[in-house]
């Protein structure tokens, strides 16, 4: 009886063994795009927040407000942005090394759309 319940506790090891490596891949790639993430956020609010996001409700922005949709979306011309700049935003090119700039690019991704403005109720 003894060795009937080692069996099956040898089997349900293995199983679980078997099932948790198979599992253990896209959690690292999770993990490994969090990191990303949080590395680009961290990023962002150096070096990009003081024109990209208001800093109170009232203040104007300088910069567009950036999401997953800007730049029409594309990832490639975030990063040509990011590194070259526009006639008003520098280029960070020789400020952020490649991955970084990737890093932002992949927070950028996260980001939703902005909301547009609400228009202010009328009185009747």
């Amino acid at each position: 009886m003894s060795r009937c319940v080692g069996a099956i506790v040898s089997a349900i090891a293995i199983w679980l063994a078997n099932s948790w490596s198979a599992g253990a891949q896209p959690t690292q790639a999770n993990q490994m795009a969090a990191d990303q993430q949080l590395t680009g956020m961290r990023l962002f609010n150096q070096s990009c927040r003081v024109c990209h996001t208001k800093p109170q409700m009232t203040s104007p922005l300088y910069g567009p407000q950036l999401s997953q949709s800007s730049a029409g979306g594309s990832a490639e011309t975030m990063r040509d942005v990011i590194s070259n700049g526009t006639p008003r935003m520098p280029g960070f090119k020789y400020h952020f090394e490649p991955a970084e700039i990737e890093a932002i690019v992949a927070y950028l991704k996260t980001l939703p759309p902005a909301m547009p403005a609400a228009s202010p109720a009328t009185s009747r």
